[in-house]
């Protein structure tokens, strides 16, 4: 009989960022273990209906207040901003819980890279961390670069100036931003300072995680040697949530429709949602328009063209036509599991990597979001909607089928727990 673990599990973000971690979550309890899932106050109401113990980090008041702030979606401001809203106001938080719920030989965390007080936590009372990345970008590579916005100058670089480039940027972006703050509360538990967090001190030393597949990013050689890749977790609400007469009703009486999402955690997109009407008129096509902040609509939305705040992608997009984004690596990950071209409007985070990526790999094609317009947006969807495209989406979708990616991160948190106490 397995032994039973406390496994503390760590959300931080937007829907895309915590649905893995919850599908994770209970895959663990499923198994038998006492999980204790953290995440901001927007996410009680979800993770509670599932019967997972739930911590609060961020309230709801803080998490729309991030969301707010426009410089979250800047191309070149928005760390500063996932730093101020997210990783720094929890690091304290996810330490003393970790701290509080440590019991030795018996609690394991589950945490993104960005939960700076979990890694602080393996430092200091030395419980199993398991770092998470569910985008590749986070793995940063001399020989296999990620896109880290336009123009993509680490492609164009040797290896030696990527290097560079690399330690350039943590001196005037990253650490700027992070170091101060985490070095202070580092030496308030006897810690010495660390620097150029972002290039190997986020990942745990013990084991990370990357939930995404090897054919979307083949593993480099300068990546941490523990990293294990799962592929893509796909876990989306559906088991919870209520489906929609309304649309069912609108998915059974034509055409399949375009999807058009911004994220779930948008709150800048006017100008996306109104462009995306006009493409769904002018191409005589139906369309949903996802968002939970419908203000970001027109005011009337044309013949053929719907509003909903939230369907799980693996009920609506297999009976979709074609998938427009903003490059979120969850919704990215759907649409290939869905077969479904797609066509993504990426403008920071891991957007333009991923859009790279599904674009490298003859699934889709992207577009900034400067020069999303109708017309730009009309001629992408003629493309797209090729044969020779939507037979390389099918094909993948075969490969993606019955990719167990949440029973294998859940496998290899358990098996940390086991490692962990032989070395002791």
């Amino acid at each position: 009989m397995k032994r039973k673990l406390k496994i503390i599990v760590i959300g931080l973000g937007s829907e895309g960022d915590v649905h893995p971690n919850v599908g994770i979550a209970l895959e663990l309890r499923k198994r038998g273990h006492e999980v204790l899932f953290v995440a901001s106050a927007i996410f009680r109401q979800l993770t509670q209906s599932l019967g997972l113990e739930f911590v609060e980090l961020l309230s709801e008041d803080e998490y729309l207040s991030a969301i707010r702030d426009p410089d979250l979606w800047h191309p070149t401001r928005s760390f500063s901003a996932v730093a101020r809203h997210l990783i720094l106001p929890v690091m304290r938080a996810v330490f003393e819980i970790i701290e509080k719920n440590h019991e030795a030989d018996r609690t394991v965390v589950a945490a993104p890279g960005t939960s700076f007080g979990a890694r602080i936590a393996q430092e200091k009372l030395g419980v199993p961390l398991a770092t998470i990345h569910l985008q590749p970008l986070m793995l940063r590579s001399a020989h296999r670069p990620a896109c880290f916005g336009f123009p993509d100058i680490a492609a164009h670089l040797p290896p030696l100036l990527r290097k560079l480039y690399f330690r350039m940027a943590d001196r005037w972006i990253v650490d700027p931003c992070v170091a101060e703050e985490t070095n202070a509360f580092r030496a308030t538990l006897g810690l010495p300072p660390v620097k150029r967090l972002f290039d190997r001190w986020i990942h745990s030393p013990a084991l990370v995680i990357g939930l995404f597949p090897d054919w979307f990013a083949p593993t480099a050689t300068d990546w941490p040697p523990n990293v294990a890749l799962t592929g893509f977790p796909l876990w989306d609400e559906r088991e919870v949530h209520t489906p929609s007469p309304a649309l069912e009703k609108f998915l059974t009486v034509g055409d399949p429709p375009l999807v058009f999402t911004a994220g779930s955690a948008m709150l800048q997109a006017k100008d996306f949602f109104c462009v995306s009407a006009e493409v769904c008129k002018a191409s005589g096509r139906r369309g949903i328009l996802l968002t939970r902040y419908p203000e970001q609509l027109p005011a009337e939305l044309p013949e053929g063209v719907q509003h909903f705040d939230y369907v799980p992608f693996s009920e609506l997009l297999p009976r979709s036509v074609a998938l427009v984004h903003h490059g979120g690596i969850g919704t990215t990950a759907q649409a290939i599991a869905a077969g479904l071209p797609q066509l993504i409007v990426p403008s920071t985070h891991d957007q333009p990597d991923n859009a790279v990526r599904v674009r490298r790999l003859g699934l889709g094609e992207f577009l900034l979001p400067r020069a999303y317009t109708k017309v730009r947006v009309l001629e992408k969807l003629d493309r797209l909607l090729r044969p020779a495209i939507k037979e390389n989406c099918r094909k993948r979708a075969t490969i993606m089928a019955g990719t167990r990616s949440v029973e294998m991160a859940s496998n290899l948190i358990e098996q940390l727990a086991i490692t962990t106490e032989i070395r002791r």
